[in-house]
């Protein structure tokens, strides 16, 4: 079936020193309609942080990407912050609380953007691989760092984590309830199919739609979002999960279980959480 609804990835990389405006085409050429673009890991493109401002050179690279984007008659909506890995790279050249401070600094850079109307969200989160315990409460002091400014400009947070469990995620949601952020603007990426539990604790999940994730999201309901985490890395060709995965699986269930639930993941939610218009 064709669709007759927007289809968004909430989480793709696009690199011009990759496939860039190829994948996009990719996915559109399949049904894609809206894609929120994330910024790269610093390190990722050559750049090395030694100071807040030398974000804005990553920050500047995603907006100029987003607005290729937007001339291919795909919407892009910019997320802007700092990969929460950077801390293991900045403890190689910097101490610890300097590496927070830079981080912390970071964030208020690419809060400012969003202030501009450049960006729709953060990004923020704790590394997804072991780390000293002085370096993961660092990290946390991080995200909460992350979290307040997402509450004080009112916009969403997304976080890139460890792998998460109900546990995990109940720890994410304290840690988030603390300081008065809008707990549905708390976006769990790159998130396993725990609607129910993520309903409960009032947090949003961006469920990866890898094989059987979204059926079995699909039998807890519609709050959610979908994601590939495209990384668009000429190195490592289709990682996460390719440009086309979103729309080739979305318009596939929804010869299943009609179009109404799709309105849902691809509009409606995106619109809620991060304050944007997801047209056709």
């Amino acid at each position: 079936m064709s669709g007759n609804f927007p289809i968004t990835d909430e989480h793709m990389h696009i690199d011009l020193r990759g496939k860039g405006l190829e994948a996009v085409k990719e996915f559109q050429k399949a049904g894609g309609t809206h894609i929120f673009i994330v910024m790269k890991p610093s390190w990722t493109l050559g750049i090395k942080v030694t100071m807040p401002d030398d974000h804005k050179a990553v920050f500047e690279e995603t907006i100029n990407i987003s607005e290729q984007i937007n001339k291919t008659g795909v919407k892009s909506f910019p997320i802007l912050g700092v990969h929460p890995a950077e801390i293991t790279h900045l403890t190689e050249y910097m101490d610890l609380q300097t590496a927070v401070e830079t981080m912390k600094g970071g964030l208020d850079i690419a809060a400012g953007y969003i202030e501009e109307g450049l960006a729709v969200g953060l990004k923020s989160g704790r590394p997804h691989y072991p780390v000293t315990s002085d370096v993961w409460d660092a990290s946390n002091e991080v995200m909460e760092y992350a979290f307040m400014l997402a509450r004080d400009i009112g916009c969403a947070v997304q976080l890139h984590t460890e792998s998460v469990g109900e546990t995990e995620l109940t720890d994410i949601a304290t840690r988030a309830k603390k300081t008065g952020i809008k707990l549905h603007k708390v976006v769990k990426h790159y998130a396993p199919p725990l609607v129910n539990v993520c309903e409960k604790l009032g947090i949003f999940p961006g469920v990866l739609a890898g094989k059987g994730a979204i059926e079995e999201a699909l039998k807890q309901g519609t709050r959610f979002m979908m994601e590939t985490d495209y990384i668009d890395d000429p190195q490592r060709p289709g990682a996460v999960l390719g440009p086309k995965t979103i729309p080739k699986r979305t318009l596939k269930l929804a010869g299943e279980y009609g179009e109404e639930p799709f309105w849902k993941i691809h509009k409606e939610n995106p619109e809620i959480v991060y304050d944007v218009d997801i047209e056709l």
